[in-house]
């Protein structure tokens, strides 16, 4: 005889597929935590591997570049993917979007991005299997948000900021595709430019624009006043093309022409939300706290690029990148996707102590990687950055990874 708790326990597993397409962020946030590990422990490995000088898996494509590609185009666009296809509806007062719209983004993104992954272990059909399956999932979201985004006619210059950086993001992946396939090394340089620049900046900016004024105006009450300019998306989108126009061309020592008023748009949006008056709760504090990485990584870049105009040298590497991934894109990637899934899941709007401890431990994960650049063993603090972000991201992947897989708390659906 099968005892009551297997019968429960299979009914529990029988149930999971419908739970997590209840709701388009449930599955793609669950692949988005699920691939923060992946990536990194991958990278972690290849380089704790190439310090010890210890074998490791042959990539198909440059290493270094198959972590930021897959960073870039895998790790944080589920994230990305399954907040736009929840809120797009919203934004535009119109119906939520059914399984049938979501389910294949799910399968094309995070399928494709798991087999690119292994084909990374020397296995090259897997690799481009993979990113083909992420093309077509990508391209599915495309159809479905610019489905949204066509009834509404185009008036919410937020989600028209946000489409077209996901049409650019396309055009990178395929961009990475085509190298992958033999095209010219030129093929991968655009595609991780257009990652960074043309896909999550962006989306990143714009998403902060709309949602920070709000939060924090629901949180401060009658003593707050809303900063939300109309002319902030223009240009930014503006100085990014610049940015990347001139960065194509190798004139990185020109790059300030763009990077200065980058960092002062930045500093002049977190001054223009009152983070004076948003420190409590935790919750919106750590909104502001992570986007003060923005700014500070563009003083970086702008100071980078200044110094290769007076023949300095390129001095800081990597370093202005790192602040802006790690410190930014991974600050603001745990307080933002903390709100969702707290207020998504039935539970109080709070950040919680796992949530901060990660949240903490990631300026640290920041400092580490962006010190790299600058030490003397470099390729060793590089392996401790690695897998700090591992350390970091573990408690609170394993708390999301479990929300993700249990009912709200409410009972409500979604």
């Amino acid at each position: 005889m099968t005892a009551p708790d297997d019968h429960a326990l299979r009914a529990s597993l029988a149930q999971l597929p419908a739970l997590l397409a209840s709701a388009p962020h449930r599955k793609m946030f669950f692949a988005g935590a699920s691939a923060i590990i992946v990536s990194m422990l991958w990278w972690a490995c290849f380089l704790g591997a190439s310090w010890a000088g210890h074998a490791f898996p042959t990539a198909p494509v440059p290493a270094g570049w198959a972590h930021a590609v897959f960073t870039q185009y895998g790790m944080l666009p589920p994230f990305i993917f399954g907040f736009l296809l929840t809120v797009f509806p919203r934004w535009m007062g119109q119906p939520a979007l059914q399984r049938r719209h979501y389910v294949p983004v799910f399968i094309g993104i995070f399928g494709g991005y798991l087999l690119a992954q292994i084909g990374l272990l020397d296995l090259r059909p897997l690799l481009l299997a993979g990113i083909a399956l992420m093309l077509a999932g990508w391209i599915s979201a495309l159809v479905v948000l610019g489905g949204v985004l066509w009834r509404n006619g185009g008036k919410d210059r937020h989600a028209l900021s946000c489409y077209v950086a996901l049409l650019l993001g396309g055009f990178g992946l395929a961009a990475f595709a085509a190298f992958a396939l033999g095209a010219p090394w030129q093929f991968a340089f655009v595609s991780i430019r257009f990652g960074t620049f043309f896909l999550l900046l962006p989306i990143f900016f714009t998403v902060c624009h709309r949602m920070i004024p709000f939060f924090s105006s629901n949180v401060v009450g009658a003593g707050y006043r809303m900063f939300r300019p109309g002319w902030s998306l223009p240009l930014l989108w503006l100085l990014l093309l610049v940015h990347v126009a001139l960065d194509l061309r190798h004139q990185q020592d020109w790059l300030w022409l763009s990077d200065l008023p980058l960092a002062a748009l930045f500093l002049v949006h977190w001054l223009g939300w009152q983070p004076w008056k948003c420190m409590r709760p935790g919750l919106l504090a750590a909104l502001y706290l992570a986007f003060l990485w923005l700014p500070v990584a563009f003083l970086l870049y702008a100071a980078q690029s200044l110094l290769a105009y007076f023949d300095y040298g390129f001095l800081f590497a990597r370093a202005p990148a790192h602040a802006l991934t790690i410190g930014f894109f991974g600050s603001m990637l745990v307080a933002m996707v903390t709100r969702v899934t707290q207020g998504h899941s039935g539970r109080p709007l709070q950040m919680g102590r796992i949530p901060w401890l990660t949240f903490v431990l990631l300026q640290w994960v920041a400092v580490i990687r962006i010190g790299a650049e600058l030490a003397s063993n470099g390729p060793l603090w590089l392996a401790v950055a690695a897998f700090g972000w591992l350390i970091a991201f573990a408690p609170w992947v394993g708390r999301s990874l479990w929300i993700y897989l249990t009912p709200r708390l409410d009972g409500k659906p979604g």
